[in-house]
């Protein structure tokens, strides 16, 4: 068979997935309202997953997406959808070819000291390749796969449908926010010139941190469609589990202000949490810090909402319910009363908690990783079928994921920090929203990324 009949049996197949995941997404839909109506609900959920499990593209992005942020799913579906995999089947080396020379021209290898075909990773929305430039610096070439724009659309229409039917069956939280959130950012990963700006906001924001690494950006080597960065190696961070405190600690440090510098002082954050979006930089045997590799989703906050955060942690920590009001009024939480608060407080003294606790410890504090948040998300969701709905305002969307993810780091590593101390020490001595707005406008010009 030639190359050619390779790539369009391969197109044809991918094509052929996009067509059935919206068959069975709509079969399942249709099966679990009518076991709902009828009673019993057993199946449903691996019943999903295999009916997104066969199409390994952006569709599984963003239900693993769902899937880490609590309480947006019933926890048997998000436990069917954590165990999928974004790993779409890889474009072979002549259609690499043709891509290529769709976003750099016909003379595109010249542009290259020499480019491996052979894709080094391959995720939802494209492949990362590795090249060297004309100057012998190892680059990271990532390529989006055909057709991506009109596959996320199909796939965030799916998505909606199932939105929508948990809204009718199980109404304690209203997902209409977190559907636009989600389809805002899952748009934006599709442009490359976009990401290639987040690198570089990102390099601005955390220069001077030793600690952390941001690849440059090659834009003559760049499209909206093709991302080249400097490769940084590094292992991945789940190969340090076995090493000693120490090293985890300094590993998780580095996690920490990787997230928490650029949220604090700037109102941005990395949203995907994914353990793949790091790699541990070492000098000799010693982890030294972490690479940051993807910039596809990131998250721009208005200042008022950083300082929201300050003023919900202020107002735990002290007990002042009329900051706490403040801050969830700030951050877009209508219609709020005194049981609300409460409930919304159980989960806000869950994911501060570490935060609030002056003291050496883990991040989980003697619970068990498996069950890590899992009581706190059923008494709240439990509460709010009661109290609720409460339409959670789309900012709060990655910011909550988010946390969740790097608790997830720390789980992994079994860090043993003063999460107290570290936060103090990114707030700094005063908190200052104006600080923020300008340190932001100042990053943001820097980037190219205002209007």
């Amino acid at each position: 068979m030639s190359s050619n009949d390779e790539e369009a049996n391969r197109l044809s197949a991918r094509a052929a997935r996009y067509a059935r995941v919206g068959v069975n997404v709509g079969g399942v839909a249709a099966r679990i309202a009518g076991s709902r109506l009828l009673g019993g609900q057993d199946g449903n959920a691996a019943a999903l997953g295999r009916a997104l499990g066969g199409l390994k593209g952006p569709l599984m992005k963003v239900a693993q997406m769902m899937a880490t942020i609590p309480d947006v799913l019933p926890p048997e579906y998000a436990e069917e959808l954590q165990k999928l995999q974004s790993n779409a089947p890889p474009m072979g080396a002549a259609f690499v070819r043709r891509r290529m020379q769709a976003e750099l021209g016909t003379d595109w290898r010249a542009r290259f000291h020499d480019f491996d075909l052979k894709p080094a990773a391959a995720a939802s929305l494209g492949q990362v390749h590795r090249a060297t430039s004309l100057d012998g610096r190892p680059l990271a070439c990532k390529l989006q796969y055909p057709d991506m724009a009109s596959a996320v659309e199909a796939d965030l229409s799916q998505l909606n449908v199932l939105f929508a039917l948990h809204r009718r069956m199980d109404p304690a939280i209203d997902t209409q926010e977190i559907a636009r959130e989600i389809g805002a950012r899952v748009r934006e990963e599709l442009d490359y010139r976009r990401e290639a700006k987040n690198a570089a906001l990102y390099a601005h924001m955390l220069e001077g941190v030793d600690e952390i690494r941001v690849p440059g950006v090659r834009p003559e080597l760049s499209t909206g469609r093709l991302l080249t960065l400097d490769w940084l190696d590094g292992r991945h961070l789940l190969s340090f589990k076995g090493e000693d405190q120490e090293t985890r600690n300094r590993i998780a440090t580095a996690m920490f202000r990787a997230w928490w510098l650029p949220f604090i002082r700037h109102g941005v954050i990395h949203g995907d949490p994914h353990l793949g979006n790091y790699t541990i930089f070492t000098e000799g045997d010693q982890a030294r810090g972490v690479n940051l590799l993807d910039y596809g989703c990131v998250r721009i906050f208005p200042p008022n909402f950083v300082a929201g955060v300050v003023d919900l942690y202020e107002g735990l920590r002290t007990d002042d319910m009329s900051r706490i009001v403040h801050a969830y009024e700030t951050w877009g939480f209508k219609g709020l009363r005194k049981d609300l608060i409460d409930v919304l407080n159980i989960w806000a003294r869950f994911i501060y908690g570490p935060l609030l606790d002056d003291r050496v410890r883990t991040i989980a504090d003697g619970v068990s990783p498996a069950t890590y948040g899992r009581r706190e998300a059923f008494t709240v969701h439990q509460a709010l079928k009661q109290k609720g709905p409460v339409r959670v305002p789309r900012e709060f969307v990655f910011m909550d994921r988010a946390a969740i993810g790097l608790g997830g780091v720390f789980l992994h590593l079994d860090a043993r920090l003063n999460f107290f101390r570290l936060f103090n020490d990114a707030i700094g001595d005063a908190f200052d929203v104006a600080g923020v707005a300008a340190r932001q406008s100042r990053a943001l010009a820097a980037a190219g990324l205002t209007d």
